[in-house]
């Protein structure tokens, strides 16, 4: 039974950190146009989740957990908008690293991962349950 239980552990923290990752997701895309106010000032840059295997003592485990929620260095994309507050000396402006494309691709990778880390707790909490009716 403690077998059932530590696999629901490891699942409930798959769960967690998709769950940030998700979240990430989520503000990457709220903050695809937003823009700098200041001349030549640098725009929203996209967030990416890293994960990790961290050792939980008492179970005996490794559950996964955020390591680090990092910061994109990829390129910002220039837009000639010459009247805006955020355009340089030459007239272009900074828009984020966001592609939506992109984000909405890992947000559906990151739905079916904890749809799948769900799946394995309910699984293990119906084994449990039948070991109990066993049992009594």
């Amino acid at each position: 039974m403690s077998d059932l239980y530590k696999s629901m552990q490891v699942s409930a923290s798959g769960m967690k950190a998709q769950g940030t990752r998700l979240r990430i997701i989520s503000e990457n895309i709220a903050n695809v146009d937003s823009l700098s106010q200041e001349p030549g000032g640098a725009p929203y840059r996209r967030k990416m989740v890293s994960f990790g295997a961290e050792l939980s003592k008492e179970l005996g485990v490794e559950k996964v957990v955020v390591k680090d929620v990092l910061s994109d260095k990829s390129d910002f994309k220039r837009e000639y908008l010459p009247g805006h507050p955020a355009a340089d000396e030459d007239g272009y402006i900074l828009r984020p690293n966001v592609n939506t494309l992109v984000e909405m691709t890992d947000m559906r990778e990151a739905q079916r991962s904890f749809e799948a880390n769900m799946q394995a707790i309910q699984a293990s909490k119906s084994m449990l349950q039948r070991t109990l009716e066993i049992l009594q």
